[in-house]
């Protein structure tokens, strides 16, 4: 059997569709990637194996401009990306069984599929874009009072609106071009009556939270074994665990002067830095021997050898964190990242900054919150809750739904 699995986003998006491919390819299927052409994604899954089609523009031109992006921005990259995927997805479905689909609104992958005949999915990796009378996209969820439940109601309308501005005559285009009558609600028609939710139970509950029949798998992790540079061993070895802080993919939204303000606090703490230079480019703001940088690494070791993680908080790197133990810090920057940062400080394992842009006097209070023996215990609780096997579950549930040609029953 083969699947196509396919995402635009950052890493993020890519390294669970990695992780999937290859349960999938333990199970006996073979699977593929499409995802944008960045280097960092290339590298990843030339690492384990998995081939990767290139679809539209690398993620990095597109958000590590000096200014975040503006809406005029979204308004150009929206039809490309439509565009892509029906020439791109096209050929790389041919004499696939299923294809699943996620990352930034995958408008043109159910398509394709629909045009093959082919089962299609869509995933995401948090349930905020999840239409729901519980809370509006955006927001944290909480209980509405019926008023509340109105206002929701219409705030979840103007997203599919919003949506539809962006994707809906492009979508509509192609979709005429190969045979398809027009789509009214390209949001749900993306999303179907089920979509998948590739998070932990535990850091990303489902249940009740939207009106659609969710498909919780759990996360889906590519184990990673490779070892440490001998160098950042050498430096874990000499003293007490350091505190890691990184941005990840953040680059135009990482606030400014964070190196600078993160190592302070760190110090006023105590302790070390680990420094990842990440998209932003993070540098040391000077040569004291208490502070190593690194590119890419293996988190998943590492994040067991820290005192606390310092992030942005994509759903990545608090999944790693979370199951490593590692008390967190997050300063939520975008999207979902104030769904982690809330979520992490209310499971005790770590704590939400208040802002986007912290003082070193905000980071280290911060900092000691989660550096508490109450929070550390708590974190290494939790970790015993987290699931490694989402993306079996997952790649299991998907190869049984294409065989049968119906959607998978919920689990």
């Amino acid at each position: 059997m083969r699947v196509l699995l396919t995402t635009w986003g950052s890493r993020g998006d890519v390294e669970p569709l990695a992780g999937l491919a290859v349960a999938l390819r333990e199970l006996g299927a073979e699977a593929r990637v499409c995802a944008p052409p960045d280097k960092e994604f290339a590298k990843l899954l030339e690492r384990v194996g998995v081939p990767l089609v290139p679809l539209g523009p690398t993620v990095h031109s597109v958000v590590a401009n000096p200014k975040p992006p503006r809406a005029q921005d979204a308004f150009q990259l929206a039809p490309a990306l439509v565009a892509a995927r029906f020439e791109t997805l096209t050929a790389a479905a041919e004499g696939c069984d299923a294809l699943l689909a996620t990352g930034l609104m995958p408008a043109g992958a159910r398509d394709v599929a629909e045009k093959l005949g082919i089962h299609y999915v869509l995933a995401c990796f948090h349930r905020l874009g999840l239409p729901s009378r519980h809370f509006p996209p955006g927001r944290r969820p909480g209980t509405p009072s019926p008023q509340e439940e109105t206002d929701n109601r219409v705030l979840w309308e103007q997203d599919a609106q919003r949506v539809n501005a962006l994707y809906g005559e492009a979508l509509n285009s192609h979709r005429a071009a190969i045979g398809l009558p027009p789509v009214d609600n390209v949001r749900d028609h993306v999303l179907t009556g089920q979509p998948w939710l590739a998070a932990d139970a535990t850091l990303c509950p489902s249940q009740g939270t939207t009106d659609l029949d969710v498909v919780q798998t759990g996360a889906w992790i590519l184990p990673d074994e490779r070892p440490l540079p001998d160098g950042l061993k050498a430096f874990l070895d000499t003293g007490a665990p350091p505190v890691y802080v990184g941005f990840g993919s953040m680059a135009a939204h990482a606030p400014k002067g964070i190196a600078r303000v993160a190592i302070e606090a760190v110090r006023a703490q105590g302790r070390r830095v680990v420094l990842a230079r990440g998209w932003a480019e993070l540098t040391p703001i000077d040569d004291a021997d208490d502070c190593f940088v690194l590119g890419e690494v293996n988190q998943q070791a590492l994040f067991r050898r820290v005192a606390a993680v310092v992030h942005h908080g994509g759903a990545g790197t608090t999944t790693t964190a979370a199951r490593a133990g590692a008390p967190q810090v997050i300063v939520p920057q975008i999207a979902d990242q104030p769904y982690w940062a809330t979520r992490v400080a209310e499971l005790g394992i770590g704590a939400a900054h208040e802002g986007s842009t912290p003082t070193v006097d905000s980071l280290s209070a911060a900092l000691t919150t989660a550096l508490t023996s109450e929070t550390q215990t708590r974190a290494r609780t939790v970790a015993g809750t987290i699931r490694a096997d989402g993306a079996t579950v997952a790649a299991k549930l998907l190869l049984d739904a294409a065989s049968r040609k119906k959607p998978p029953v919920t689990v």
